[in-house]
């Protein structure tokens, strides 16, 4: 059964505008790492999609970020496949994530599921 659903689409411009300091308030220690590797342009999409993830799984959550959901309590990665894994925080329901780029655009969909 579906619990919630949520997407977020973000400029890549936004992102630039923001340079390290956006990658330093929301990336996880692990997602930072990865991040750290990358060269500019991917940078800016690899922190996009992070950020339309973890927005998108906040609203299917129902509450948004803030008080009860933190930017960091929200992990994506990707399994050998390069399919894209969202792992937060308490949650032990099913999560199905889709990240996508543009050139001007990343977007997300999440998908929580009951087991």
């Amino acid at each position: 059964m579906i619990k919630g659903i949520g997407i977020d689409l973000i400029e890549l411009k936004r992102i630039e505008s923001t340079g390290g300091r956006l990658a330093a308030r929301i990336l996880t220690d692990k997602e930072k790492k990865k991040y750290d590797t990358l060269y500019d342009r991917r940078k800016t999409e690899f922190l996009a999609g992070r950020f339309a993830a973890k927005e998108a799984y906040a609203k299917a959550c129902g509450c948004g970020i803030g008080a009860e959901l933190a930017f960091k309590d929200i992990c994506v990665s990707n399994d050998e496949k390069g399919r894209p894994l969202l792992k937060a925080e308490g949650e032990t329901n099913i999560v199905h994530l889709s990240v996508s780029h543009s050139r001007d655009y990343a977007c997300a969909h999440v998908v929580i599921e009951t087991r």
